[in-house]
């Protein structure tokens, strides 16, 4: 799909997303109880249906009504491959069910696009060939069968800390206690809290016993009851975004008690639009594209921890940097840092390009708000703001989608 945005300011209020990384985790613990729990606020975005998708062939009954899901969980004891596991794009779904896939002795196939199995999982490549486990992975399927036994589990925390997640979801259910001891120093740590936190919400205890040490005691249960996934302020940036370029927005429904890291966000607007920051984003690497694209606007900036952005749904670093290069806009790319010169900002006098990731093409979006002009692969909103463009338009954005499938 190919998206034409005239320049022009934003007024006006809108409703936050659901956050799509708590929906994920509320809806696999909801999985894992015994009984029926409802979770509030489910989006139809292409990463949660994944997941919905997943649990149901889990043999577990999800029932949608509008952005509510009932949901008839199950003891893990009695999952049955019902079909492989297809988890499309969504590293969250792969990541966090291969654990609770690896509960028994049963064989569980996952599948999912070529880009999804391009980005790592050799924590738990590692960590089943350490315990004799099946962990099988071809091409695009990956075959997986327990049983996990409990113990001491070392994880590095700099690659992603789902693979952490994962195991804190698993865990709890075996008969001992167990720990999970992160060896280096852990990236996205926010991640890990809205993960206890969801947990928590379900009656599972984790406790910490230092920075870098997880104790979960075994022989817990999944209780059932209701809960409410809070606005999104990994999407809300980007229409919050518009309020640094003259629009007057407000968006509705973000919790101020958030553990979100992407909450950062609202600290690194003022500094970004006073002068030439220095900020690290290891901890909310998915503000990454709409940062760097602010920067572009503004005054520049150096984004320090950006590592784990070439592992995304695209290089995220390097497809930025060609984008804005049509800007007028030079980037640098380092291992671990990402430079953004004050530059002669203009108008792109060609398309641009989305990459097939959700939040390239959200960052790119604002910036032609300034200038006007189009790009093309804007369909990829869909994984996780699928209401995007909508949005963009109530807050009176003129825009044209074309080519649209």
């Amino acid at each position: 799909m190919r998206v034409i945005i005239q320049k022009g300011t934003a007024s006006g209020g809108i409703q936050a997303p659901p956050s799509k990384s708590m929906a994920h985790r509320l809806l696999l613990a909801a999985a894992l109880c015994e009984g029926v729990s409802t979770v509030h606020g489910i989006s139809d975005c292409e990463d949660v249906s994944a997941t919905i998708d997943c649990v149901r062939s889990l043999g577990v009954e999800v029932d949608l009504s509008g952005e509510v899901a009932t949901v008839r969980g199950r003891d893990f004891r009695e999952f049955l491959p019902g079909g492989p596991l297809r988890c499309r794009e969504s590293g969250s779904t792969l990541r966090f069910l291969i654990p609770t896939a690896m509960l028994t002795d049963r064989e569980f196939l996952f599948t999912g696009a070529d880009s999804l199995f391009s980005r790592p999982l050799s924590v738990y490549e590692r960590l089943a060939a350490e315990r004799g486990l099946r962990f099988e992975k071809d091409g695009n399927r990956l075959t997986v069968a327990g049983p996990l036994t409990p113990g001491d589990y070392a994880v590095v925390g700099n690659i992603s800390s789902q693979f952490i997640s994962g195991l804190l979801f698993a865990l709890p259910l075996l008969p001992g206690e167990s720990r999970i001891r992160i060896t280096t120093a852990v990236e996205s740590r926010s991640y890990i809290d809205m993960t206890n936190r969801a947990l928590a919400a379900f009656g599972v205890r984790i406790t910490r016993a230092d920075e870098h040490t997880l104790c979960i005691p075994g022989g817990q249960k999944y209780c059932p009851g209701e809960v409410f996934v809070e606005g999104d302020y990994s999407n809300a940036v980007f229409p919050d975004a518009l309020n640094l370029f003259g629009s007057s927005v407000r968006i509705h429904g973000l919790s101020d008690d958030t553990v979100q890291g992407d909450s950062a966000y609202r600290r690194y607007f003022p500094m970004l639009s006073a002068g030439v920051p220095t900020l690290h984003i290891g901890d909310c690497p998915d503000l990454g594209p709409i940062l760097f694209a602010i920067a572009a606007a503004k005054n520049g900036g150096v984004f320090s921890g950006t590592k784990r952005l070439r592992i995304k749904e695209s290089d995220r670093a390097a497809a930025m940097a060609e984008e804005l290069k049509k800007f007028g806009t030079s980037v640098s790319v380092y291992p671990d840092t990402v430079v953004v010169y004050p530059s002669d900002f203009h108008a792109p006098t060609v398309p641009l390009c989305g990459h097939n990731d959700h939040r390239i093409v959200m960052a790119l979006s604002i910036l032609l708000t300034l200038t006007g002009g189009e790009i093309e692969g804007a369909e990829a909103v869909r994984k996780s703001y699928p209401n995007f463009f909508e949005d963009l338009k109530r807050l009176g954005i003129k825009l044209e989608k074309v080519n649209e499938t």
